[in-house]
Formats: structure tokens, C-alpha cells, sequence
């Protein structure tokens, strides 16, 4: 069975933490799925600074991105709906929940 992680981050000091828990994660259990779900006040963090390596498992609120009037860019993604819905979702669904 797959470890499946959700790094949380709604501020841009969590997003930090979210970032190294990533690395720490890829490092130590390469093949576990790490997702950084971003929302409140941390999406603008994450699309005012790249991180290459990670922008790639990086979800971002619509609802969020909405609020603000942004717009993500390659390869962040953008979850289907509102952030605390598809953290639950994710969880059903067998993916373990870490609040940066």
C-alpha cells in the first residue's frame, strides 16, 4: 500500500514548513505521494516564488484563487473545489492529513 500525504498549508510560514516536509518525505519514502494543498493567504506566497521541485505537487484553493483574483501557473495544480472539501475528500479516500 501506497503512503498517501497531505501537507497543509494555509499561511506562507506553513507553506515553508510544507516544502521541507516534502523534501524530507521524498528523501526518506520516495515513493509515497506527497500533495501540498494551499489555500488562505499561503496561495499567494506559492505563486509569488517558484520552487521548482515542488511547485509540481502543489494544489491550490479555487475558491482562494477566486477571492484574490489570481490565476495559477504551470505546474501548480488547482483541486476541483474548495480546499477544506477535497482535504476531506482526500482523507476518505485513504490520504493521511499533516497541518504544516
Amino acid at each position: 500500500m501506497t503512503l498517501k500525504i497531505i501537507l497543509h498549508a494555509p499561511t506562507p510560514a506553513a507553506l515553508g514548513r510544507a516544502r521541507n516536509n516534502a523534501i524530507n518525505v521524498m528523501r526518506e519514502a520516495p515513493n509515497a505521494q506527497v500533495r501540498i494543498v494551499v489555500n488562505a493567504q499561503a496561495v499567494a506566497a506559492v505563486l509569488d516564488a517558484d520552487a521548482e521541485e515542488l511547485d509540481a505537487l502543489t494544489w491550490l484553493c479555487p475558491v482562494t484563487l477566486l477571492r484574490t483574483n489570481r490565476e495559477s501557473r504551470t505546474p501548480l495544480h488547482v483541486l476541483p473545489g474548495a480546499a477544506v472539501l477535497e482535504i476531506a475528500r482526500m482523507q476518505q479516500a485513504g490520504w493521511v492529513y499533516i497541518r504544516a
